[in-house]
């Protein structure tokens, strides 16, 4: 980099404060310094930086097109299979009968349609097999023919087991329990001898060709979820595999302790590949619309029935499966995409959140050299890398994506309104503790030892149970790993001095969990033997925490026993 000779201040652009008369690394991030040079444009607006191309190079500037698009929220879920209550047969006897025999004598065996269960002796049977023969031999065509053959079949023969009983002219003392459908026994009532009467439950058969997958919603996601759509989901079996599914069913009431709400998911298992009990992660990519609402474009204009999301039509009419009226899509909460405009999002990486407040830096169309304008902006929901923007914000503008942060750092050195700084209406924002987080994050990292892990897994663990005690004597563990200066300290420090738990819990060990899961996946080696990744969605009214365990056993540590349960495991991280 060619400096000139005049430059006789060097500053950090994280820290404009720190001011030294030769280059080097800033005694608070540890960053770089570069020179303060005077190249901007004097005509400038107060929220306005202009500089040259080659400070813009310098800072590493780089900038992104805001834009109407429909942005996907990507929601995760975790659940397990289940049998399809509707492919449940429960066979009962008929009439009272003997158990002469069993062929099906354990519970799992797979059965055909069609294959022996059981050899029964009945009397009544016996009785009523003569009816249909002396009936059918005077008259093939009578009543009394179809009564009985319609007896028979009421009590559980198939009807090629009553057409063998005609074209035989003989009745038998001894029969044959055949499946009446393909599939797992499930249970057996009977041994052999058994007597048993009408009405007995004798054996429950299940088909496993289509499978229930039950998963549990987070509260904050049921605005992206909608009847129909498709679940992506993976289960330990078959590593790298992906199986899909359509949501049927969204339960109307929220489990008051894991505050989730089931969602159930039909999966077809032609191949029987699956199997019930198998635990399951799910995916749905929710594609966003104006105000948050949900489109597909699949059944946009589209009637669904409401029963069998399968079954569309382009317009009304009957469910082909079940003769329910379809309904249009809109009324399961989609939006027709033809009548809404694609909604404008921005960058998530391009929003500088301060307390209530929500900043971009736009790029000055038209400038004579590179100009950032510092804007505060409206925002809507997040989906994925993207936020929604309610206003503030055109389609064609560019916002800053990299480097908006030493933006704001300029302008403070020309002594210009910070976008930053806090307003009185951010007094409780926590816009200060929001940009030092960022700022501190490098230092934070490099000060991460497999000893202050090891500490931190003991911290959260403490923090699970609602012990203050053993959090102090965590933190205690990790000042002696770490010592008293730097940006990690004075966060131990800060933590140790909480008077409670909810205290030593929000923000401060959301910020260390951040710099800890960030050194460890940046080099697993610190990792004492393996980690696991949990997030909860509840943590901040607006948004989730992350944090890092030694088992993949869920312990909350922001709830405590209050929701010690809620969340989820996103990702298992093993050392090299």
């Amino acid at each position: 980099m060619n400096v000139s000779a005049e430059t006789s201040t060097w500053t950090c652009s994280m820290h404009p404060q720190i001011q030294q008369p030769q280059p080097g690394d800033c005694p608070i991030c540890g960053m770089d310094l570069i020179p303060l040079v005077d190249d901007t444009d004097q005509q400038a607006g107060p929220r306005e930086l202009a500089m040259s191309e080659s400070a813009r190079a310098l800072a590493d500037i780089q900038t992104s097109l805001v834009q109407r698009d429909y942005p996907t929220a990507q929601i995760r879920m975790v659940g397990q299979l289940d049998y399809d209550q509707t492919k449940v047969k429960s066979l009962s006897a008929r009439f009272s009968a003997r158990i002469e025999e069993l062929f099906v004598n354990y519970v799992g065996v797979r059965v055909e349609r069609g294959e022996h269960l059981a050899m029964v002796y009945s009397p009544e049977l016996l009785a009523a097999q003569r009816e249909l023969i002396s009936s059918y031999s005077r008259d093939p065509k009578s009543q009394i023919t179809d009564a009985a053959r319609e007896k028979l079949r009421l009590w559980g023969l198939l009807p090629e087991q009553i057409d063998a009983i005609i074209d035989s002219g003989e009745a038998k003392d001894r029969f044959e329990l055949k499946a009446p459908i393909s599939g797992v026994v499930l249970t057996k009532n009977i041994n052999e001898g058994d007597y048993v009467q009408t009405g007995e439950a004798l054996f429950e058969i299940v088909d496993l060709s289509e499978l229930w997958l039950y998963l549990d919603a987070y509260e904050s996601d049921l605005q992206w979820l909608r009847f129909g759509q498709t679940v992506s989901f993976s289960v330990e079996a078959y590593p790298g595999e992906r199986f899909e599914g359509s949501i049927v069913f969204i339960d109307p009431e929220l489990d008051r302790k894991t505050r989730t709400v089931p969602v159930r998911v039909n999966v077809a298992n032609t191949d029987g590949r699956l199997k019930p009990g198998m635990f399951a992660r799910g995916i749905v990519d929710s594609r966003i619309a104006e105000d948050g609402h949900v489109f597909a474009p699949d059944f946009s204009g589209q009637w669904i029935c409401p029963m069998h999301p399968q079954v569309q039509s382009t317009g009304p009419g009957d469910c082909a499966v079940c003769g329910m009226p379809l309904v249009e899509a809109e009324s399961l909460g989609y939006v027709n995409g033809e009548a809404v405009e694609p909604p404008l999002i921005v960058p998530a990486s391009a929003v500088l959140r301060t307390g209530t407040r929500a900043v971009v830096y736009v790029e000055v169309q038209d400038a004579d050299r590179p100009t950032y304008e510092g804007r505060e902006i409206a925002l809507g929901v997040r989906a994925g890398d993207v936020y929604l923007v309610k206003s503030g914000l055109e389609a064609g503008e560019r916002v800053v994506t990299h480097g908006a942060f030493k933006i704001d750092s300029a302008l403070q050195i020309q002594a210009k309104p910070s976008m930053m700084s806090l307003s009185e209406a951010d007094t409780n924002g926590g816009a200060g503790e929001v940009e030092a987080i960022r700022v501190e994050e490098a230092e934070m990292e490099r000060a991460v030892t497999v000893a202050v892990v090891q500490a931190y897994f003991d911290l959260q663990a403490a923090l699970a149970e609602d012990d203050l005690t053993s959090a102090q004597a965590a933190l205690k563990a990790m000042m002696a790993e770490t010592g008293h200066h730097g940006a990690l300290p004075d966060l131990i420090h800060k933590m140790m001095a909480a008077a409670d738990l909810d205290a030593m819990r929000r923000p401060h060990f959301e910020t260390l969990s951040t710099s800890v899961i960030q050194a460890v996946q940046a080099n697993p080696e610190l990792i004492p033997s393996e980690a696991y990744l949990m997030t909860c969605p509840m943590v901040y009214e607006d948004r989730g925490a992350d944090w890092l365990q030694d088992t993949d056993e869920l312990k909350n540590p922001y709830f405590g026993a209050s929701m010690l349960y809620c969340g989820e495991v996103k990702d298992q991280l093993t050392k090299n």
